[in-house]
């Protein structure tokens, strides 16, 4: 068995909805430097789906089960990465040399970075390696003046990624650039073209945070000054996620018609689309992922990720009735039944 370090470092992968999460791990995971990494995966929803669009399913990628990973679900992550060491230990998973937490875009960082240290078994074995935050270009400043958890998860990070550049122009990124500077002065930051070297996101150095800091989880800090409180338990008002079910192949079409009107509608409040979908007349399933009113390019999978050949699509809304848009897409884009 090939040797592991006496502290394996876990690197928190975070970053606000639709922040290019998954994108940046796919990315990360496709690196020979990081072949040898183990992933845990968190969502804020009712569907797991990363795990799915990630493409790399196998004994050492856990999904952590639908909840933030921030509160009711920090026992779970000190769980999951117990049994990943145990089960290394054992011999019956590859001998993982580090840990990629891929945390839910509502969580705020600071309970999962102090999970490690706080857990008397995993601060023997584990240690807090870089924090990388993926921004937004787009979307970042009303996320940035609208969302504690978005302000966080800037302020914490090793690595500022940001993404989306292309359509941002470069006034808006050099303005967004800024003001990430004045939140996190000190993080390396970098753009998501081709020229990222991924590796280096976890790499070790004794000038990040997690190397030089003496906070008790590790970090540099544990509540960095000059940022909004934010209720104990609870994410910001109004944040909702509710999944839909379609039962029967979806007409695209309709289905695109829906979306757009919707998204024009609602868009300032419909902070994330994700879904699979079955569409009449393909055999491979359809991945499509918005962001507010900003919509991606398809994605043709190459297979289904299950048995499950039906449509599911992930909301998380702000404010929004998920009745009504349930409600909405079954009377226009299908004619089955679309249920939780």
């Amino acid at each position: 068995m090939a040797e592991v370090p006496a502290f394996t470092p876990v690197n928190l992968l975070t970053g606000f909805l639709g922040s290019g999460k998954t994108t940046l791990l796919k990315r990360m995971l496709a690196a020979p430097a990081l072949a040898d990494a183990a992933v845990l995966i968190n969502e804020f929803g009712e569907v797991g789906l990363d795990h799915h669009l990630v493409e790399r399913i196998d004994e050492t990628m856990v999904l952590l089960p639908s909840g933030c990973l921030c509160c009711a679900v920090r026992s779970e992550l000190a769980e999951a990465v117990r049994d990943l060491h145990s089960r290394r230990e054992r011999g019956l998973v590859p001998p993982f040399r580090r840990v990629i937490v891929e945390s839910t875009g509502l969580a705020d960082p600071f309970p999962v970075l102090s999970t490690i240290k706080a857990d008397p078994l995993l601060r023997h074995h584990f240690v807090p390696g870089t924090v990388i935050t993926t921004v937004d270009a787009i979307n970042a400043g009303a996320e940035l003046d609208d969302y504690v958890e978005s302000n966080r998860q800037v302020a914490v990070a090793d690595h500022l990624v940001v993404t989306k550049v292309d359509l941002a122009g470069e006034g808006g990124v050099a303005r967004l650039t800024q003001r990430l500077r004045r939140l996190n002065p000190d993080a390396v930051l970098s753009i998501a073209d081709e020229r990222l070297d991924v590796a280096q996101l976890v790499a070790d150095n004794s000038a990040t945070r997690a190397g030089t800091a003496l906070s008790q989880s590790g970090f540099f800090c544990e509540e960095p000054p000059g940022l909004p409180e934010r209720s104990a338990g609870r994410h910001s008002a109004g944040i909702s996620s509710f999944s839909i079910t379609v039962d029967k192949p979806i007409d695209w079409t309709a289905f695109g018609v829906w979306l757009t009107m919707l998204l024009n509608r609602h868009g300032e409040r419909v902070l994330r689309v994700k879904g699979i979908l079955g569409i009449a007349g393909e055999a491979r399933p359809v991945a499509i992922h918005s962001v507010q009113r900003l919509v991606h390019m398809p994605q043709h999978l190459e297979n289904w990720p299950s048995e499950d050949r039906r449509s599911h699509v992930v909301f998380i809304v702000d404010g929004l009735d998920p009745e009504l848009v349930k409600r909405s897409l079954h009377a226009f884009a299908v004619e089955t039944g679309a249920s939780n």
